[in-house]
């Protein structure tokens, strides 16, 4: 039989196209155009073969690039011509041929807008159903067991859909067609209420709810069973019960982040300009830092001595039937379900027995959480986004890196720890695994890279990590016996942003706490010549000792005296105010001293971030800390409220910002001057805002003033380069990322930093990778 129509060709979509209802789009636009065909998924994504006029194929062709579902992301619409074949009289979909190795997984979604008035709707079946969702969001990623991508390879598996979510399913107009979690109050998953002994005081699911909104509401701790994990949920208004969590949490000063029940309450508690207002809305759903506003309802225990908030609105049904009840506090502390240091509790007898001690009552669920996530973190800086954790929503989603080759790891760093996965052209961060301190994170870890190598089809044939020999994911890289590159921890803080932004040499400048320097002493403060794989040490910050090794990161007084021995002062040169605000005797500055003299464990250091340690501790903002960068953030909220258009500008007259280390083979940026005037300043009574502002403003000038010298000696001898590359977790500093951002613009410079990766030490595991992929293509060549 001859075809009856004028155009036959083969459309391959290409992108995060597969679960996140593209097929059902794809059948509905043909439909309408009066097309005939089929659409299938494959390994390659989505493919259509499709026939009929010429201009009309054209259309579907735009509607494909323009149209697409708002859980999808088109990377590529291929058309190719198929030739004379016979495709009907109609268009259908077809079962899909699957291969894992170019399957994308979607991540979890917030809740669309559909479902939200189907269960706030009285008449719907769904009313007031708390897991409620379709193609268009719920979760993917949390409850995937094995590819391909179907409901019994799913934990949705033990629920047996009833005969009206069936024909939803099976219905390609629909928009639950093909949604793997589908399921109503009759099928799907329930609600429980449990006391912190196990016992169920409530088993029915609108009745758990009411009873978790009225327990919230008088002042107890509950543990609430999420999309990834459980959080546990306190009333962000109430003092008492903010610090009731804190001391069971042992969490005495991170700041605790809050889930509001809308934008417009969230703009009564933080600061949103446009761009945090979409982000704080995106499907997505992360966790938005915001300047908070002064004098509202909430507890001064939930950010104590920071200036930020961390907001984030319901991305659940259950969030958001749970504020609509009249018993729910207005904002509400949902922090990480879990003893801190340890990973995010999944399970329902793993949550008892691990948070029974924290929790008074628990509100879980019967649906299996297979992929444990956090909540993402992000921050809109100079109006773009920047993630700090990149987890929940984000994840598994790929970055395009131009010419990285497949089947590589990245083991990432120790602290704030992601592993990353290649295959060709793309890299898959996974989700914040957190700091690998323990056994328990170190299977989490192993766990999950065991996973996700399933889920996307990859087999590791080389391993990339970083340098430190302790590591556990140094160790575990190690054990795997594969060709094995390790990345100096500096050098792939800068290659996590070149892999982002697509760059190939530039100058780093890279401030963070601490990684291993390839001089065997302990970096942080460093100014790098990137060119393709290559890096040489160009600049670095004056070094000091670290009294104590990484007891000085918790009792910093011990930086702030090595700081002051490094300047040329003496005990009695250290102001009284130290002493007085900090407890800190004589007789224990004189036995750092002592121990500085002789270098008895105090290792030597060029961190950016332990100086911000020290000096905080020099000016009094703190003594200790309790999490890292508590002293830096401390600083930085100091710094905002003054002005720094005033006196605290800092001029070549007042500061000498570098001098020449023969020695070492480069320019040191000096904070000797600094600490001089910072002493002199606090003994003549400045308030400690200014002199937090000082050292912002000091830091930036000194930095840019050793950049400009680079260049200049570089010109000299006929190089040009015109990228810097700002990377290590001290640019999560707004002030000094922004600074510093706007003051070498301002001199000519493209600056770049991290953006959909994280610039801390959650995105390491990119740079590493993609380090090691240009060494090794140097190496071939």
């Amino acid at each position: 039989m001859s075809p009856t129509y004028s155009k036959t060709v083969t459309i391959t979509v290409k992108g995060l196209v597969q679960g996140v209802g593209f097929r059902p789009f794809v059948y509905s636009c043909a439909w309408k155009l009066g097309l005939v065909g089929t659409v299938a998924n494959s390994g390659r994504g989505v493919e259509i073969i499709v026939g009929g006029k010429d201009s009309v194929v054209n259309v579907l062709v735009q509607q494909l690039k323009r149209e697409a579902p708002p859980l999808a992301r088109v990377d590529a619409v291929v058309v190719k011509p198929s030739g004379d074949m016979f495709l009907g009289d109609s268009f259908c979909i077809i079962d899909s041929s699957l291969t894992a190795n170019t399957t994308f997984i979607p991540p979890d979604a917030a809740t669309c807008q559909e479902c939200l008035e189907e269960i706030f709707s009285p008449d719907d079946r769904r009313y007031l159903y708390p897991f409620t969702n379709c193609t268009n969001c719920g979760p993917r990623l949390s409850i995937i067991r094995k590819i391909p991508y179907d409901r019994p390879d799913t934990s949705m598996d033990s629920f047996t859909m009833c005969a009206q979510c069936a024909e939803e399913y099976a219905d390609p107009a629909n928009r639950r067609f093909h949604a793997q979690p589908n399921g109503c109050p009759q099928c799907g998953p329930t609600l429980r209420w449990l006391d912190n002994l196990g016992s169920v005081v409530c088993g029915d699911s609108n009745e758990s709810l009411r009873c978790c909104a009225r327990a919230l509401g008088q002042g107890e701790i509950v543990a609430v069973k999420g999309l990834g994990g459980f959080h546990l949920v306190v009333d962000g208004s109430n003092a008492s019960s903010v610090k009731r969590l804190r001391s069971l949490k042992n969490r005495p000063g991170k700041p605790l982040a809050l889930m509001a029940p809308s934008l417009k309450a969230a703009k009564t508690i933080g600061r949103f300009n446009e761009p945090a207002s979409r982000l704080l809305s995106s499907v997505e759903r992360p966790i938005v830092l915001v300047p908070k506003k002064d004098n509202t309802v909430l507890s001064r225990e939930i950010a104590p001595g920071i200036d930020e908030i961390g907001i984030m609105l319901p991305y659940t049904p259950l969030h958001h039937l749970l504020f609509a009840l009249p018993e729910c506090p207005q904002f509400l502390v949902m922090t990480s379900g879990n003893p801190t240091g340890e990973p995010l509790c999944t399970g329902n007898d793993e949550a008892l027995a691990r948070l029974g001690t924290i929790a008074d009552f628990f509100l879980i669920h019967n649906r299996e959480i297979m992929t444990r996530q956090d909540d993402s973190v992000a921050r809109i800086t100079r109006g773009r986004e920047q993630l700090i954790r990149r987890a929940r929503g984000y994840v598994p989603r790929a970055v395009a890196v131009a010419g990285i080759p497949g089947s590589m790891l990245g083991c990432g760093a120790e602290m704030k720890n992601c592993f990353a996965l290649t295959r060709a052209g793309q890299v898959f961060l996974s989700q914040h695994i957190g700091d690998l301190k323990n056994a328990a994170s170190l299977d989490f870890f192993e766990h999950t890279i065991q996973k996700f190598q399933h889920l996307l089809g990859i087999r590791v044939q080389k391993v990339a990590c970083d340098l430190h020999p302790d590591f556990l994911s140094t160790r575990y890289g190690k054990s795997l016996d594969l060709p094995l590159q390790q990345v100096q921890h500096h050098h792939a803080h800068a290659g996590a942003v070149m892999a982002e932004h697509g760059l190939a040499s530039g100058i780093g400048v890279i401030f963070d706490g601490v990684g291993l320097g390839l001089d065997g002493t302990i970096w942080g403060g460093e100014i790098l010549q990137l060119d393709k794989s290559s890096c040489t040490r160009v600049a670095y910050l004056r070094p000091f000792q670290l009294p104590g090794g990484d007891v000085a990161t918790r009792e910093i007084w011990r930086i702030g005296i090595a700081l002051a021995k490094e300047s040329g002062l003496d005990p009695a040169g250290i102001p009284r105010a130290f002493y007085r605000q900090h407890s800190v005797d004589s007789t224990k500055t004189e036995q750092i001293w002592q121990l500085l003299d002789r270098n008895i464990n105090a290792p030597i250091c060029t961190s950016v971030g332990r100086l911000f340690d020290g000096v905080a501790s020099l000016l009094g903002v703190r003594h200790e800390c309790s999490f890292e960068g508590q002293a830096a953030m401390e600083m930085e909220s100091l710094a905002r409220q003054f002005d720094h258009s005033g006196e605290a500008a800092v001029s070549a007259d007042n500061v000498a910002c570098f001098v020449e280390n023969s020695s070492a083979g480069g320019a040191a940026i000096d904070f000797v001057p600094l600490v001089h005037k910072l002493m002199a300043e606090q003994e003549q009574g400045k308030d400690v805002a200014e002199l937090c502002c000082i050292f912002h403003l000091w830091l930036v000038e000194a930095t840019c003033r050793v950049v400009s010298r680079i260049a200049l000696q570089a010109a000299d001898v006929g190089e040009k380069n015109d990228t810097i590359v700002l990377g290590g977790g001290c640019f999560q500093n707004r002030l000094l990322l922004g600074w510093m951002t706007e003051r070498l613009e301002a001199e000519g410079w493209k600056v770049y930093t991290g953006e959909q990766v994280p610039v801390n030490d959650g995105g390491l595991a990119l740079g590493q990778l993609y380090i090691a992929s240009l060494q090794e293509n140097l190496a071939h060549k």
